[in-house]
C-alpha cells in the first residue's frame, strides 16, 4: 500500500479503502503476534458464550487476515455479538469496551466538511426513519448485525452478494429492519 499515492491529507477526504482495513489488522496481528481470528476467540468470542470459533479468511494459505472482511460466525453468533453492542460493551457487569465506543464508532462522521455515512470500520444505518438509531457490523457477504434504542431490538441477517463488489442488494436490511423496529413501537 505505501507505493500508492495518498487519496488526500488526513481528514480531508473520505477514501473507503479495504487496504486500510487490511491495515488495521496487520497492525493488530503484529501487535498481539496472533492470527486475527485467535486474538478474536480469547479476548471477546470465548467470552460472548458463542458456539462457534472465530474464523478469518486469510489473503493466502497462512497468511494475514482479511481484515475489512471475512469475519466467519453463526448467524446466533453475529445475533450474540449484537446483544454485547447494545449493552455497550458490557458482559457480565464487566466493561470490556470502553463506554460509548459503540455510539461514536457507529455513527455518521463529518470528513472533509461532508457528514459520511460511514464510523470506524462500521457501516451506521442512514438517518431518518424516526424509529432508527441503529448501528450496523456489515462485510462483504453481506451479514450484518443492526440494534436499535429505543426500543431495544436486535436483528441479525446473513445473505450472499452475486459478487463481491456487486450492488445489487436481494433484500433491503436496513428497509426490513426499520420496518419491524416501527411496528414494535
Amino acid at each position: 500500500m505505501n507505493a500508492l499515492p495518498r487519496a488526500g491529507a488526513p481528514g480531508s477526504i473520505w477514501n473507503y479503502s479495504t487496504g486500510e482495513s487490511f491495515l488495521v489488522g496487520a497492525l493488530l496481528e503484529g501487535a498481539t503476534h496472533k492470527p486475527l481470528a485467535t486474538y478474536l476467540s480469547e479476548t471477546l468470542w470465548s467470552r460472548l458464550g458463542m458456539e462457534q470459533d472465530a474464523t478469518w479468511w486469510l489473503e493466502s494459505p497462512g497468511g494475514m487476515g482479511l481484515a475489512g472482511s471475512g469475519l466467519g460466525a453463526t448467524l446466533r453468533d453475529y445475533g450474540r455479538f449484537g446483544l454485547f453492542v447494545q449493552q455497550d460493551g458490557v458482559l457480565d457487569g464487566q466493561r470490556i469496551v470502553p463506554e460509548g465506543w459503540f455510539r461514536e464508532a457507529g455513527s455518521a462522521h463529518v470528513i472533509g466538511g461532508k457528514s459520511v455515512d460511514y464510523g470506524y470500520l462500521w457501516w451506521p444505518i442512514p438517518a431518518g426513519d424516526p424509529f432508527i438509531k441503529a448501528r450496523s457490523k456489515r462485510s462483504a457477504s453481506s451479514a450484518s448485525t443492526s440494534t436499535s434504542t429505543p426500543p431495544r431490538s436486535l436483528s441479525s441477517s446473513s445473505s450472499a452478494l452475486p459478487k463481491p463488489d456487486s450492488s445489487a442488494h436481494i433484500l433491503d436490511d436496513t428497509s426490513f429492519f426499520a420496518a419491524v423496529v416501527g411496528s414494535l413501537h
